[in-house]
């Protein structure tokens, strides 16, 4: 098999095994009896959004008689099932010592139950068949049908519930960018830094030497006024101001001064949020 297992953002099911705390989509429902069907829920292989199934619900209704980590493990072995690609591993705690658990995919599933050689391997194969099939073909639920199967109704709560933590986590991860853009939202030209720190709720000689010492701005030796950096400068983050007069000698003197574009308070917006502001 190819492709990879990943848990979709913010946490993903790759490199070395974690706790139950940061895989919440992989705790186990309890099963009411043995005759239930596996939960089947939904997971990220690759790019892709695929079902899969818990490997420890898988053993208990297959009637495994060797213990779990040990048929597991050898089947793992026997059949060269890859992390990555057909499983992903992750540490489960229940109060006692932290055991191992599997979410394997369906392909995964249906070739351990085969392999078995018994009515519930058969049974349970034909059934992520189904699964798949049902998938695939866009087939509609029958509510009366859900209602009355606890298998099937808890594997349509758990993708429900996978798809609201998902989206939960893209709203969190947009959150930022949309206050940023509501915080200048009725910007126009370019802003003094002065003015530009208020926007920001910053005081102006925190963004001074935020600027500074974030490669936006710089001074020169024997210069009274910062410079802007012709990088941002060449991105529309910043601009420059120069005003002239004449002195009463008859000598001109000019002055620079470092302008915020509206591009440029979006950034730093993002690089000050509000929750940092307050802080």
């Amino acid at each position: 098999m190819t492709g990879g297992f990943t848990r979709p953002p913010p946490h993903q099911c790759r490199g070395p095994a974690r706790t139950s705390a940061s895989h919440p989509r992989f705790r186990r429902p309890q099963m009411s009896s043995d005759t239930n069907f596996p939960v089947v829920s939904e997971a990220n292989i690759g790019a892709e959004r695929v079902q899969t199934v818990d490997a420890r619900e898988l053993h208990r209704f297959l009637g495994i008689g060797a213990a779990f980590k040990d048929w597991i493990s050898r089947r793992i072995a026997e059949y060269a099932f890859s992390e990555g690609a057909d499983f992903c591993s992750f540490l489960s705690e229940s109060g006692g010592r932290p055991a191992k658990e599997y979410a394997i995919s369906l392909d995964m599933a249906k070739q351990l139950g085969m392999v078995e050689r018994n009515d519930q391997g058969r049974r349970v194969r034909q059934y992520f068949i189904d699964c798949e099939r049902r998938l695939k073909g866009g087939a509609t639920l029958d509510p009366i049908a859900v209602l009355s199967d606890p298998a099937a109704m808890r594997g349509l709560l758990l993708g429900y519930t996978e798809r609201v933590i998902a989206l939960e986590s893209r709203v969190a991860e947009m959150t930022p960018q949309v206050e940023a853009l509501d915080r200048i939202a009725d910007t126009h030209g370019t802003l003094c830094r002065s003015t530009a720190a208020k926007m920001l709720n910053v005081p102006p000689q925190t963004l001074t030497r935020w600027m500074r010492t974030n490669g936006w701005t710089f001074r020169r030796p024997g210069c009274k006024d910062d410079i802007a950096y012709q990088s941002k400068v060449n991105d529309g983050l910043l601009e420059h101001k120069i005003t002239t007069g004449p002195r009463p000698d008859g000598t001109e003197w000019s002055s620079t001064q470092v302008r915020v574009t509206a591009k440029g308070l979006t950034s730093l917006a993002k690089a000050f949020p509000p929750a940092a502001c307050a802080a």
